[in-house]
């Protein structure tokens, strides 16, 4: 069987998908670490790129050498979301998106390489999201959630395993070839309702606290001190208002892109912890 190469195989999508690969027959992985003089046993025609897609020029040429004819990768709906955002690093994550795309598209076209950019939303899963989980982080470590105002913007959280199904169906569709698509969850809710899910998961009563902007910016500032708070800005508060909603419907239609609502048990959000709900006190 001709065997499915994988860029990113470290990252949080890949837990779903390369299990899901292996099954199938064998599996290449590549990354920037790896011996660039390392020589391709047989052609990989096939690959999913679950890297960050700014990185993916830099493998090109080794994409090459695999004989790569088909290449689906992920980037992200932040591409849009961040553009505006009042935050220079947020910005600059934007660019890097957008560049890596276009450069993906003007390396692949010329080659003849089919090619398909996947923009997922909010993704979680597997206890290692940036996302829910370190909304749960917080909610284990106090107690309580800051939000800004009714935090009434509506999101998609999308599971990270439907972020693999995804990926394997558009690499498997011909119509998806050629196409950028937006992939979002299986439900639009609001950002303080998946705030009370996450609760609801840990075993906790929902304690979420309005906090004005001025406060939020100031513990934002203290957090980026922190362990993992570097990434941490104040238009993730800002954005807690804004709808940040998108149509998944053209992957639905072609290549039946599904995925499942919302629903986080504990073992969504916390890194070794059993399926089982915790019962703590609140």
């Amino acid at each position: 069987m001709t065997p499915i190469g994988v860029l990113g195989a470290g990252s949080l999508v890949a837990d779903g998908l390369l299990p899901r690969l292996r099954d199938r027959g064998p599996v290449v992985t590549l990354s920037r670490r790896d011996d660039p003089g390392r020589a391709p046993s047989e052609p990989v025609p096939d690959w999913v790129s679950l890297a960050p897609i700014w990185g993916v020029p830099e493998l090109f040429g080794r994409l090459e050498a695999h004989g790569v004819r088909h290449i689906v990768a992920l980037s992200s709906t932040s591409v849009l979301t961040k553009a505006s955002a009042g935050d220079p690093g947020e910005q600059a994550v934007a660019a890097r998106l957008a560049a890596g795309e276009q450069r993906l598209i003007a390396w692949a076209e010329p080659r003849g390489i089919a090619w398909t950019i996947l923009r997922p939303t909010l993704i979680w899963g597997h206890g290692r999201d940036g996302n829910v989980s370190r909304i749960a982080a917080i909610v284990r470590r106090v107690g309580a959630f800051p939000v800004l105002g009714e935090a009434a913007g509506r999101r998609q959280p999308i599971h990270a395993d439907d972020v693999a199904t995804a990926c394997l169906a558009a690499l498997a569709a011909p119509a998806a070839a050629g196409h950028v698509y937006a992939i979002t969850g299986g439900e639009t809710l609001r950002y303080r309702d998946m705030v009370e899910r996450v609760f609801a998961a840990l075993g906790r009563t929902p304690r979420i606290v309005s906090v004005p902007l001025p406060l939020i910016r100031a513990g934002i500032a203290l957090a980026r001190w922190l362990p993992g708070g570097a990434d941490l800005t104040p238009g993730m508060a800002e954005r807690m208002n804004r709808d940040l909603v998108f149509d998944a419907s053209p992957a639905a239609n072609d290549f039946g892109f599904a995925a499942r609502g919302f629903a986080p048990r504990a073992a969504d959000l916390l890194p070794g912890v059993s399926d089982r709900r915790r019962r703590t006190a609140p």
